[in-house]
């Protein structure tokens, strides 16, 4: 990315934070370095379908873009009207969606199956229970059975949600990222278990 782009796009990311600071989550968008712990898990020779919760400015999508298979089906969720059109310009091949509490919804829009991964940069722990548990439930959903949910996080309390419903694989540490941030690589349980 030109010095130009990664400039605007802090600025962006900083004034979407200042508006509505308990959705973005972070004063600035994901490093290179935890973009790139994210993607590193994924088998992407297995991958047909995924979906990033909280796309952002792009930051993950881009390594999504890089390690992604052609054909893949891959599905972008961001909040903010701004922030999802900047997205729906920088990757046009992707779907995008504004709301990923109807994640479910947007998988039968798109004749989709089950997903193998999400990625998400959803600050969890900034919403009300009600809609943590609605958004589980969502992902639970869309996921196919031993499917990946890759999250980052800025702190461990989500854990103990995440264990309910995942196998946590392993959780990484980022500290070069602002705020340094926890990545969770977890695996849906399967129902036979």
């Amino acid at each position: 990315m030109k010095m130009s782009g990664w400039l605007e796009e802090r600025a962006v990311f900083l004034y979407k934070f200042l508006q509505s600071p308990r959705q973005i989550g972070s004063l600035a968008p994901s490093s290179a370095e935890l973009a790139a712990v994210m993607t590193k898990h994924v088998p992407w020779h297995q991958i047909q379908g995924v979906a990033e919760l909280g796309a952002g400015t792009g930051a993950i999508s881009r390594y999504i873009q890089k390690s992604a298979p052609a054909g893949t089906k891959v599905m972008l969720f961001e909040k903010d009207p701004l922030l999802r059109k900047r997205l729906q310009r920088a990757f046009p091949g992707y779907a995008c969606y504004p709301d990923c509490c109807k994640l479910e919804l947007a998988l039968h829009n798109e004749n989709s199956g089950p997903l193998d991964c999400i990625l998400s940069g959803l600050p969890f722990f900034n919403f009300p229970q009600s809609m943590r548990d609605l958004l589980m439930e969502q992902i639970l959903s869309a996921l196919k059975e031993d499917g990946l949910f890759i999250a980052f996080q800025y702190s461990k309390q989500m854990k103990k949600q995440l264990e309910q419903h995942f196998v946590i694989e392993r959780i990484c540490f980022v500290p070069r990222n602002l705020p340094p941030a926890f990545v969770y690589v977890c695996r849906k349980k399967r129902a036979d278990l």
